[in-house]
């Protein structure tokens, strides 16, 4: 079986000086290896096209067969590094708490391993008769979620 660390590194060594960084590395039993890449801006098929070939020329296909498969990571998938929490602070996500707790709001901060979403709640405020819609910041850490996720508008 291939090995996963052998293949973390060489995307590593053509992701040096790129403004891209690495999502996951996935190796099944029949040697089917998915890279997934990201980048702030999107990512390029020329640059997974380019990074294939990069990977292809430092396996060894007669020692060990392989199927590849390189791309980005899924638009609405949840987030697996801290850097795609970076890159999509200001804009909505979707957090699924430990509890199984659903919010949406807004990705304010983050502070890996911890972040902060303001979410829009009712608050009974003193001498109000009803609630008031308030900004509310959750925060949370990376590892005890379920996941976030950026939520596409189409607005």
């Amino acid at each position: 079986m291939i090995d996963k660390e052998n293949v973390k590194s060489i995307v590593e060594e053509w992701l040096k000086d790129k403004e891209y960084f690495l999502v996951d590395v996935d190796i099944n039993n029949e040697n089917k290896i998915v890279v997934e890449i990201d980048h702030a801006d999107g990512v390029w098929i020329e640059d997974c096209v380019e990074l294939s070939r990069f990977i292809e020329e430092k396996l060894d296909r007669d020692a060990e067969d392989f199927e590849l498969e390189v791309g980005s990571a899924g638009l609405g998938q949840p987030f697996k590094v801290a850097q795609q929490y970076e890159n999509h602070v200001g804009k909505e996500v979707e957090v699924l708490t430990a509890e199984g707790k659903k919010m949406k709001g807004i990705l304010k901060s983050v502070d890996a391993p911890r972040f902060v979403v303001t979410i829009q709640e009712k608050v009974k405020e003193e001498g109000k008769k009803r609630p008031q819609l308030q900004d509310v910041d959750h925060e949370f850490n990376m590892d005890e979620v379920k996941y976030t996720k950026y939520l596409i508008s189409f607005k």
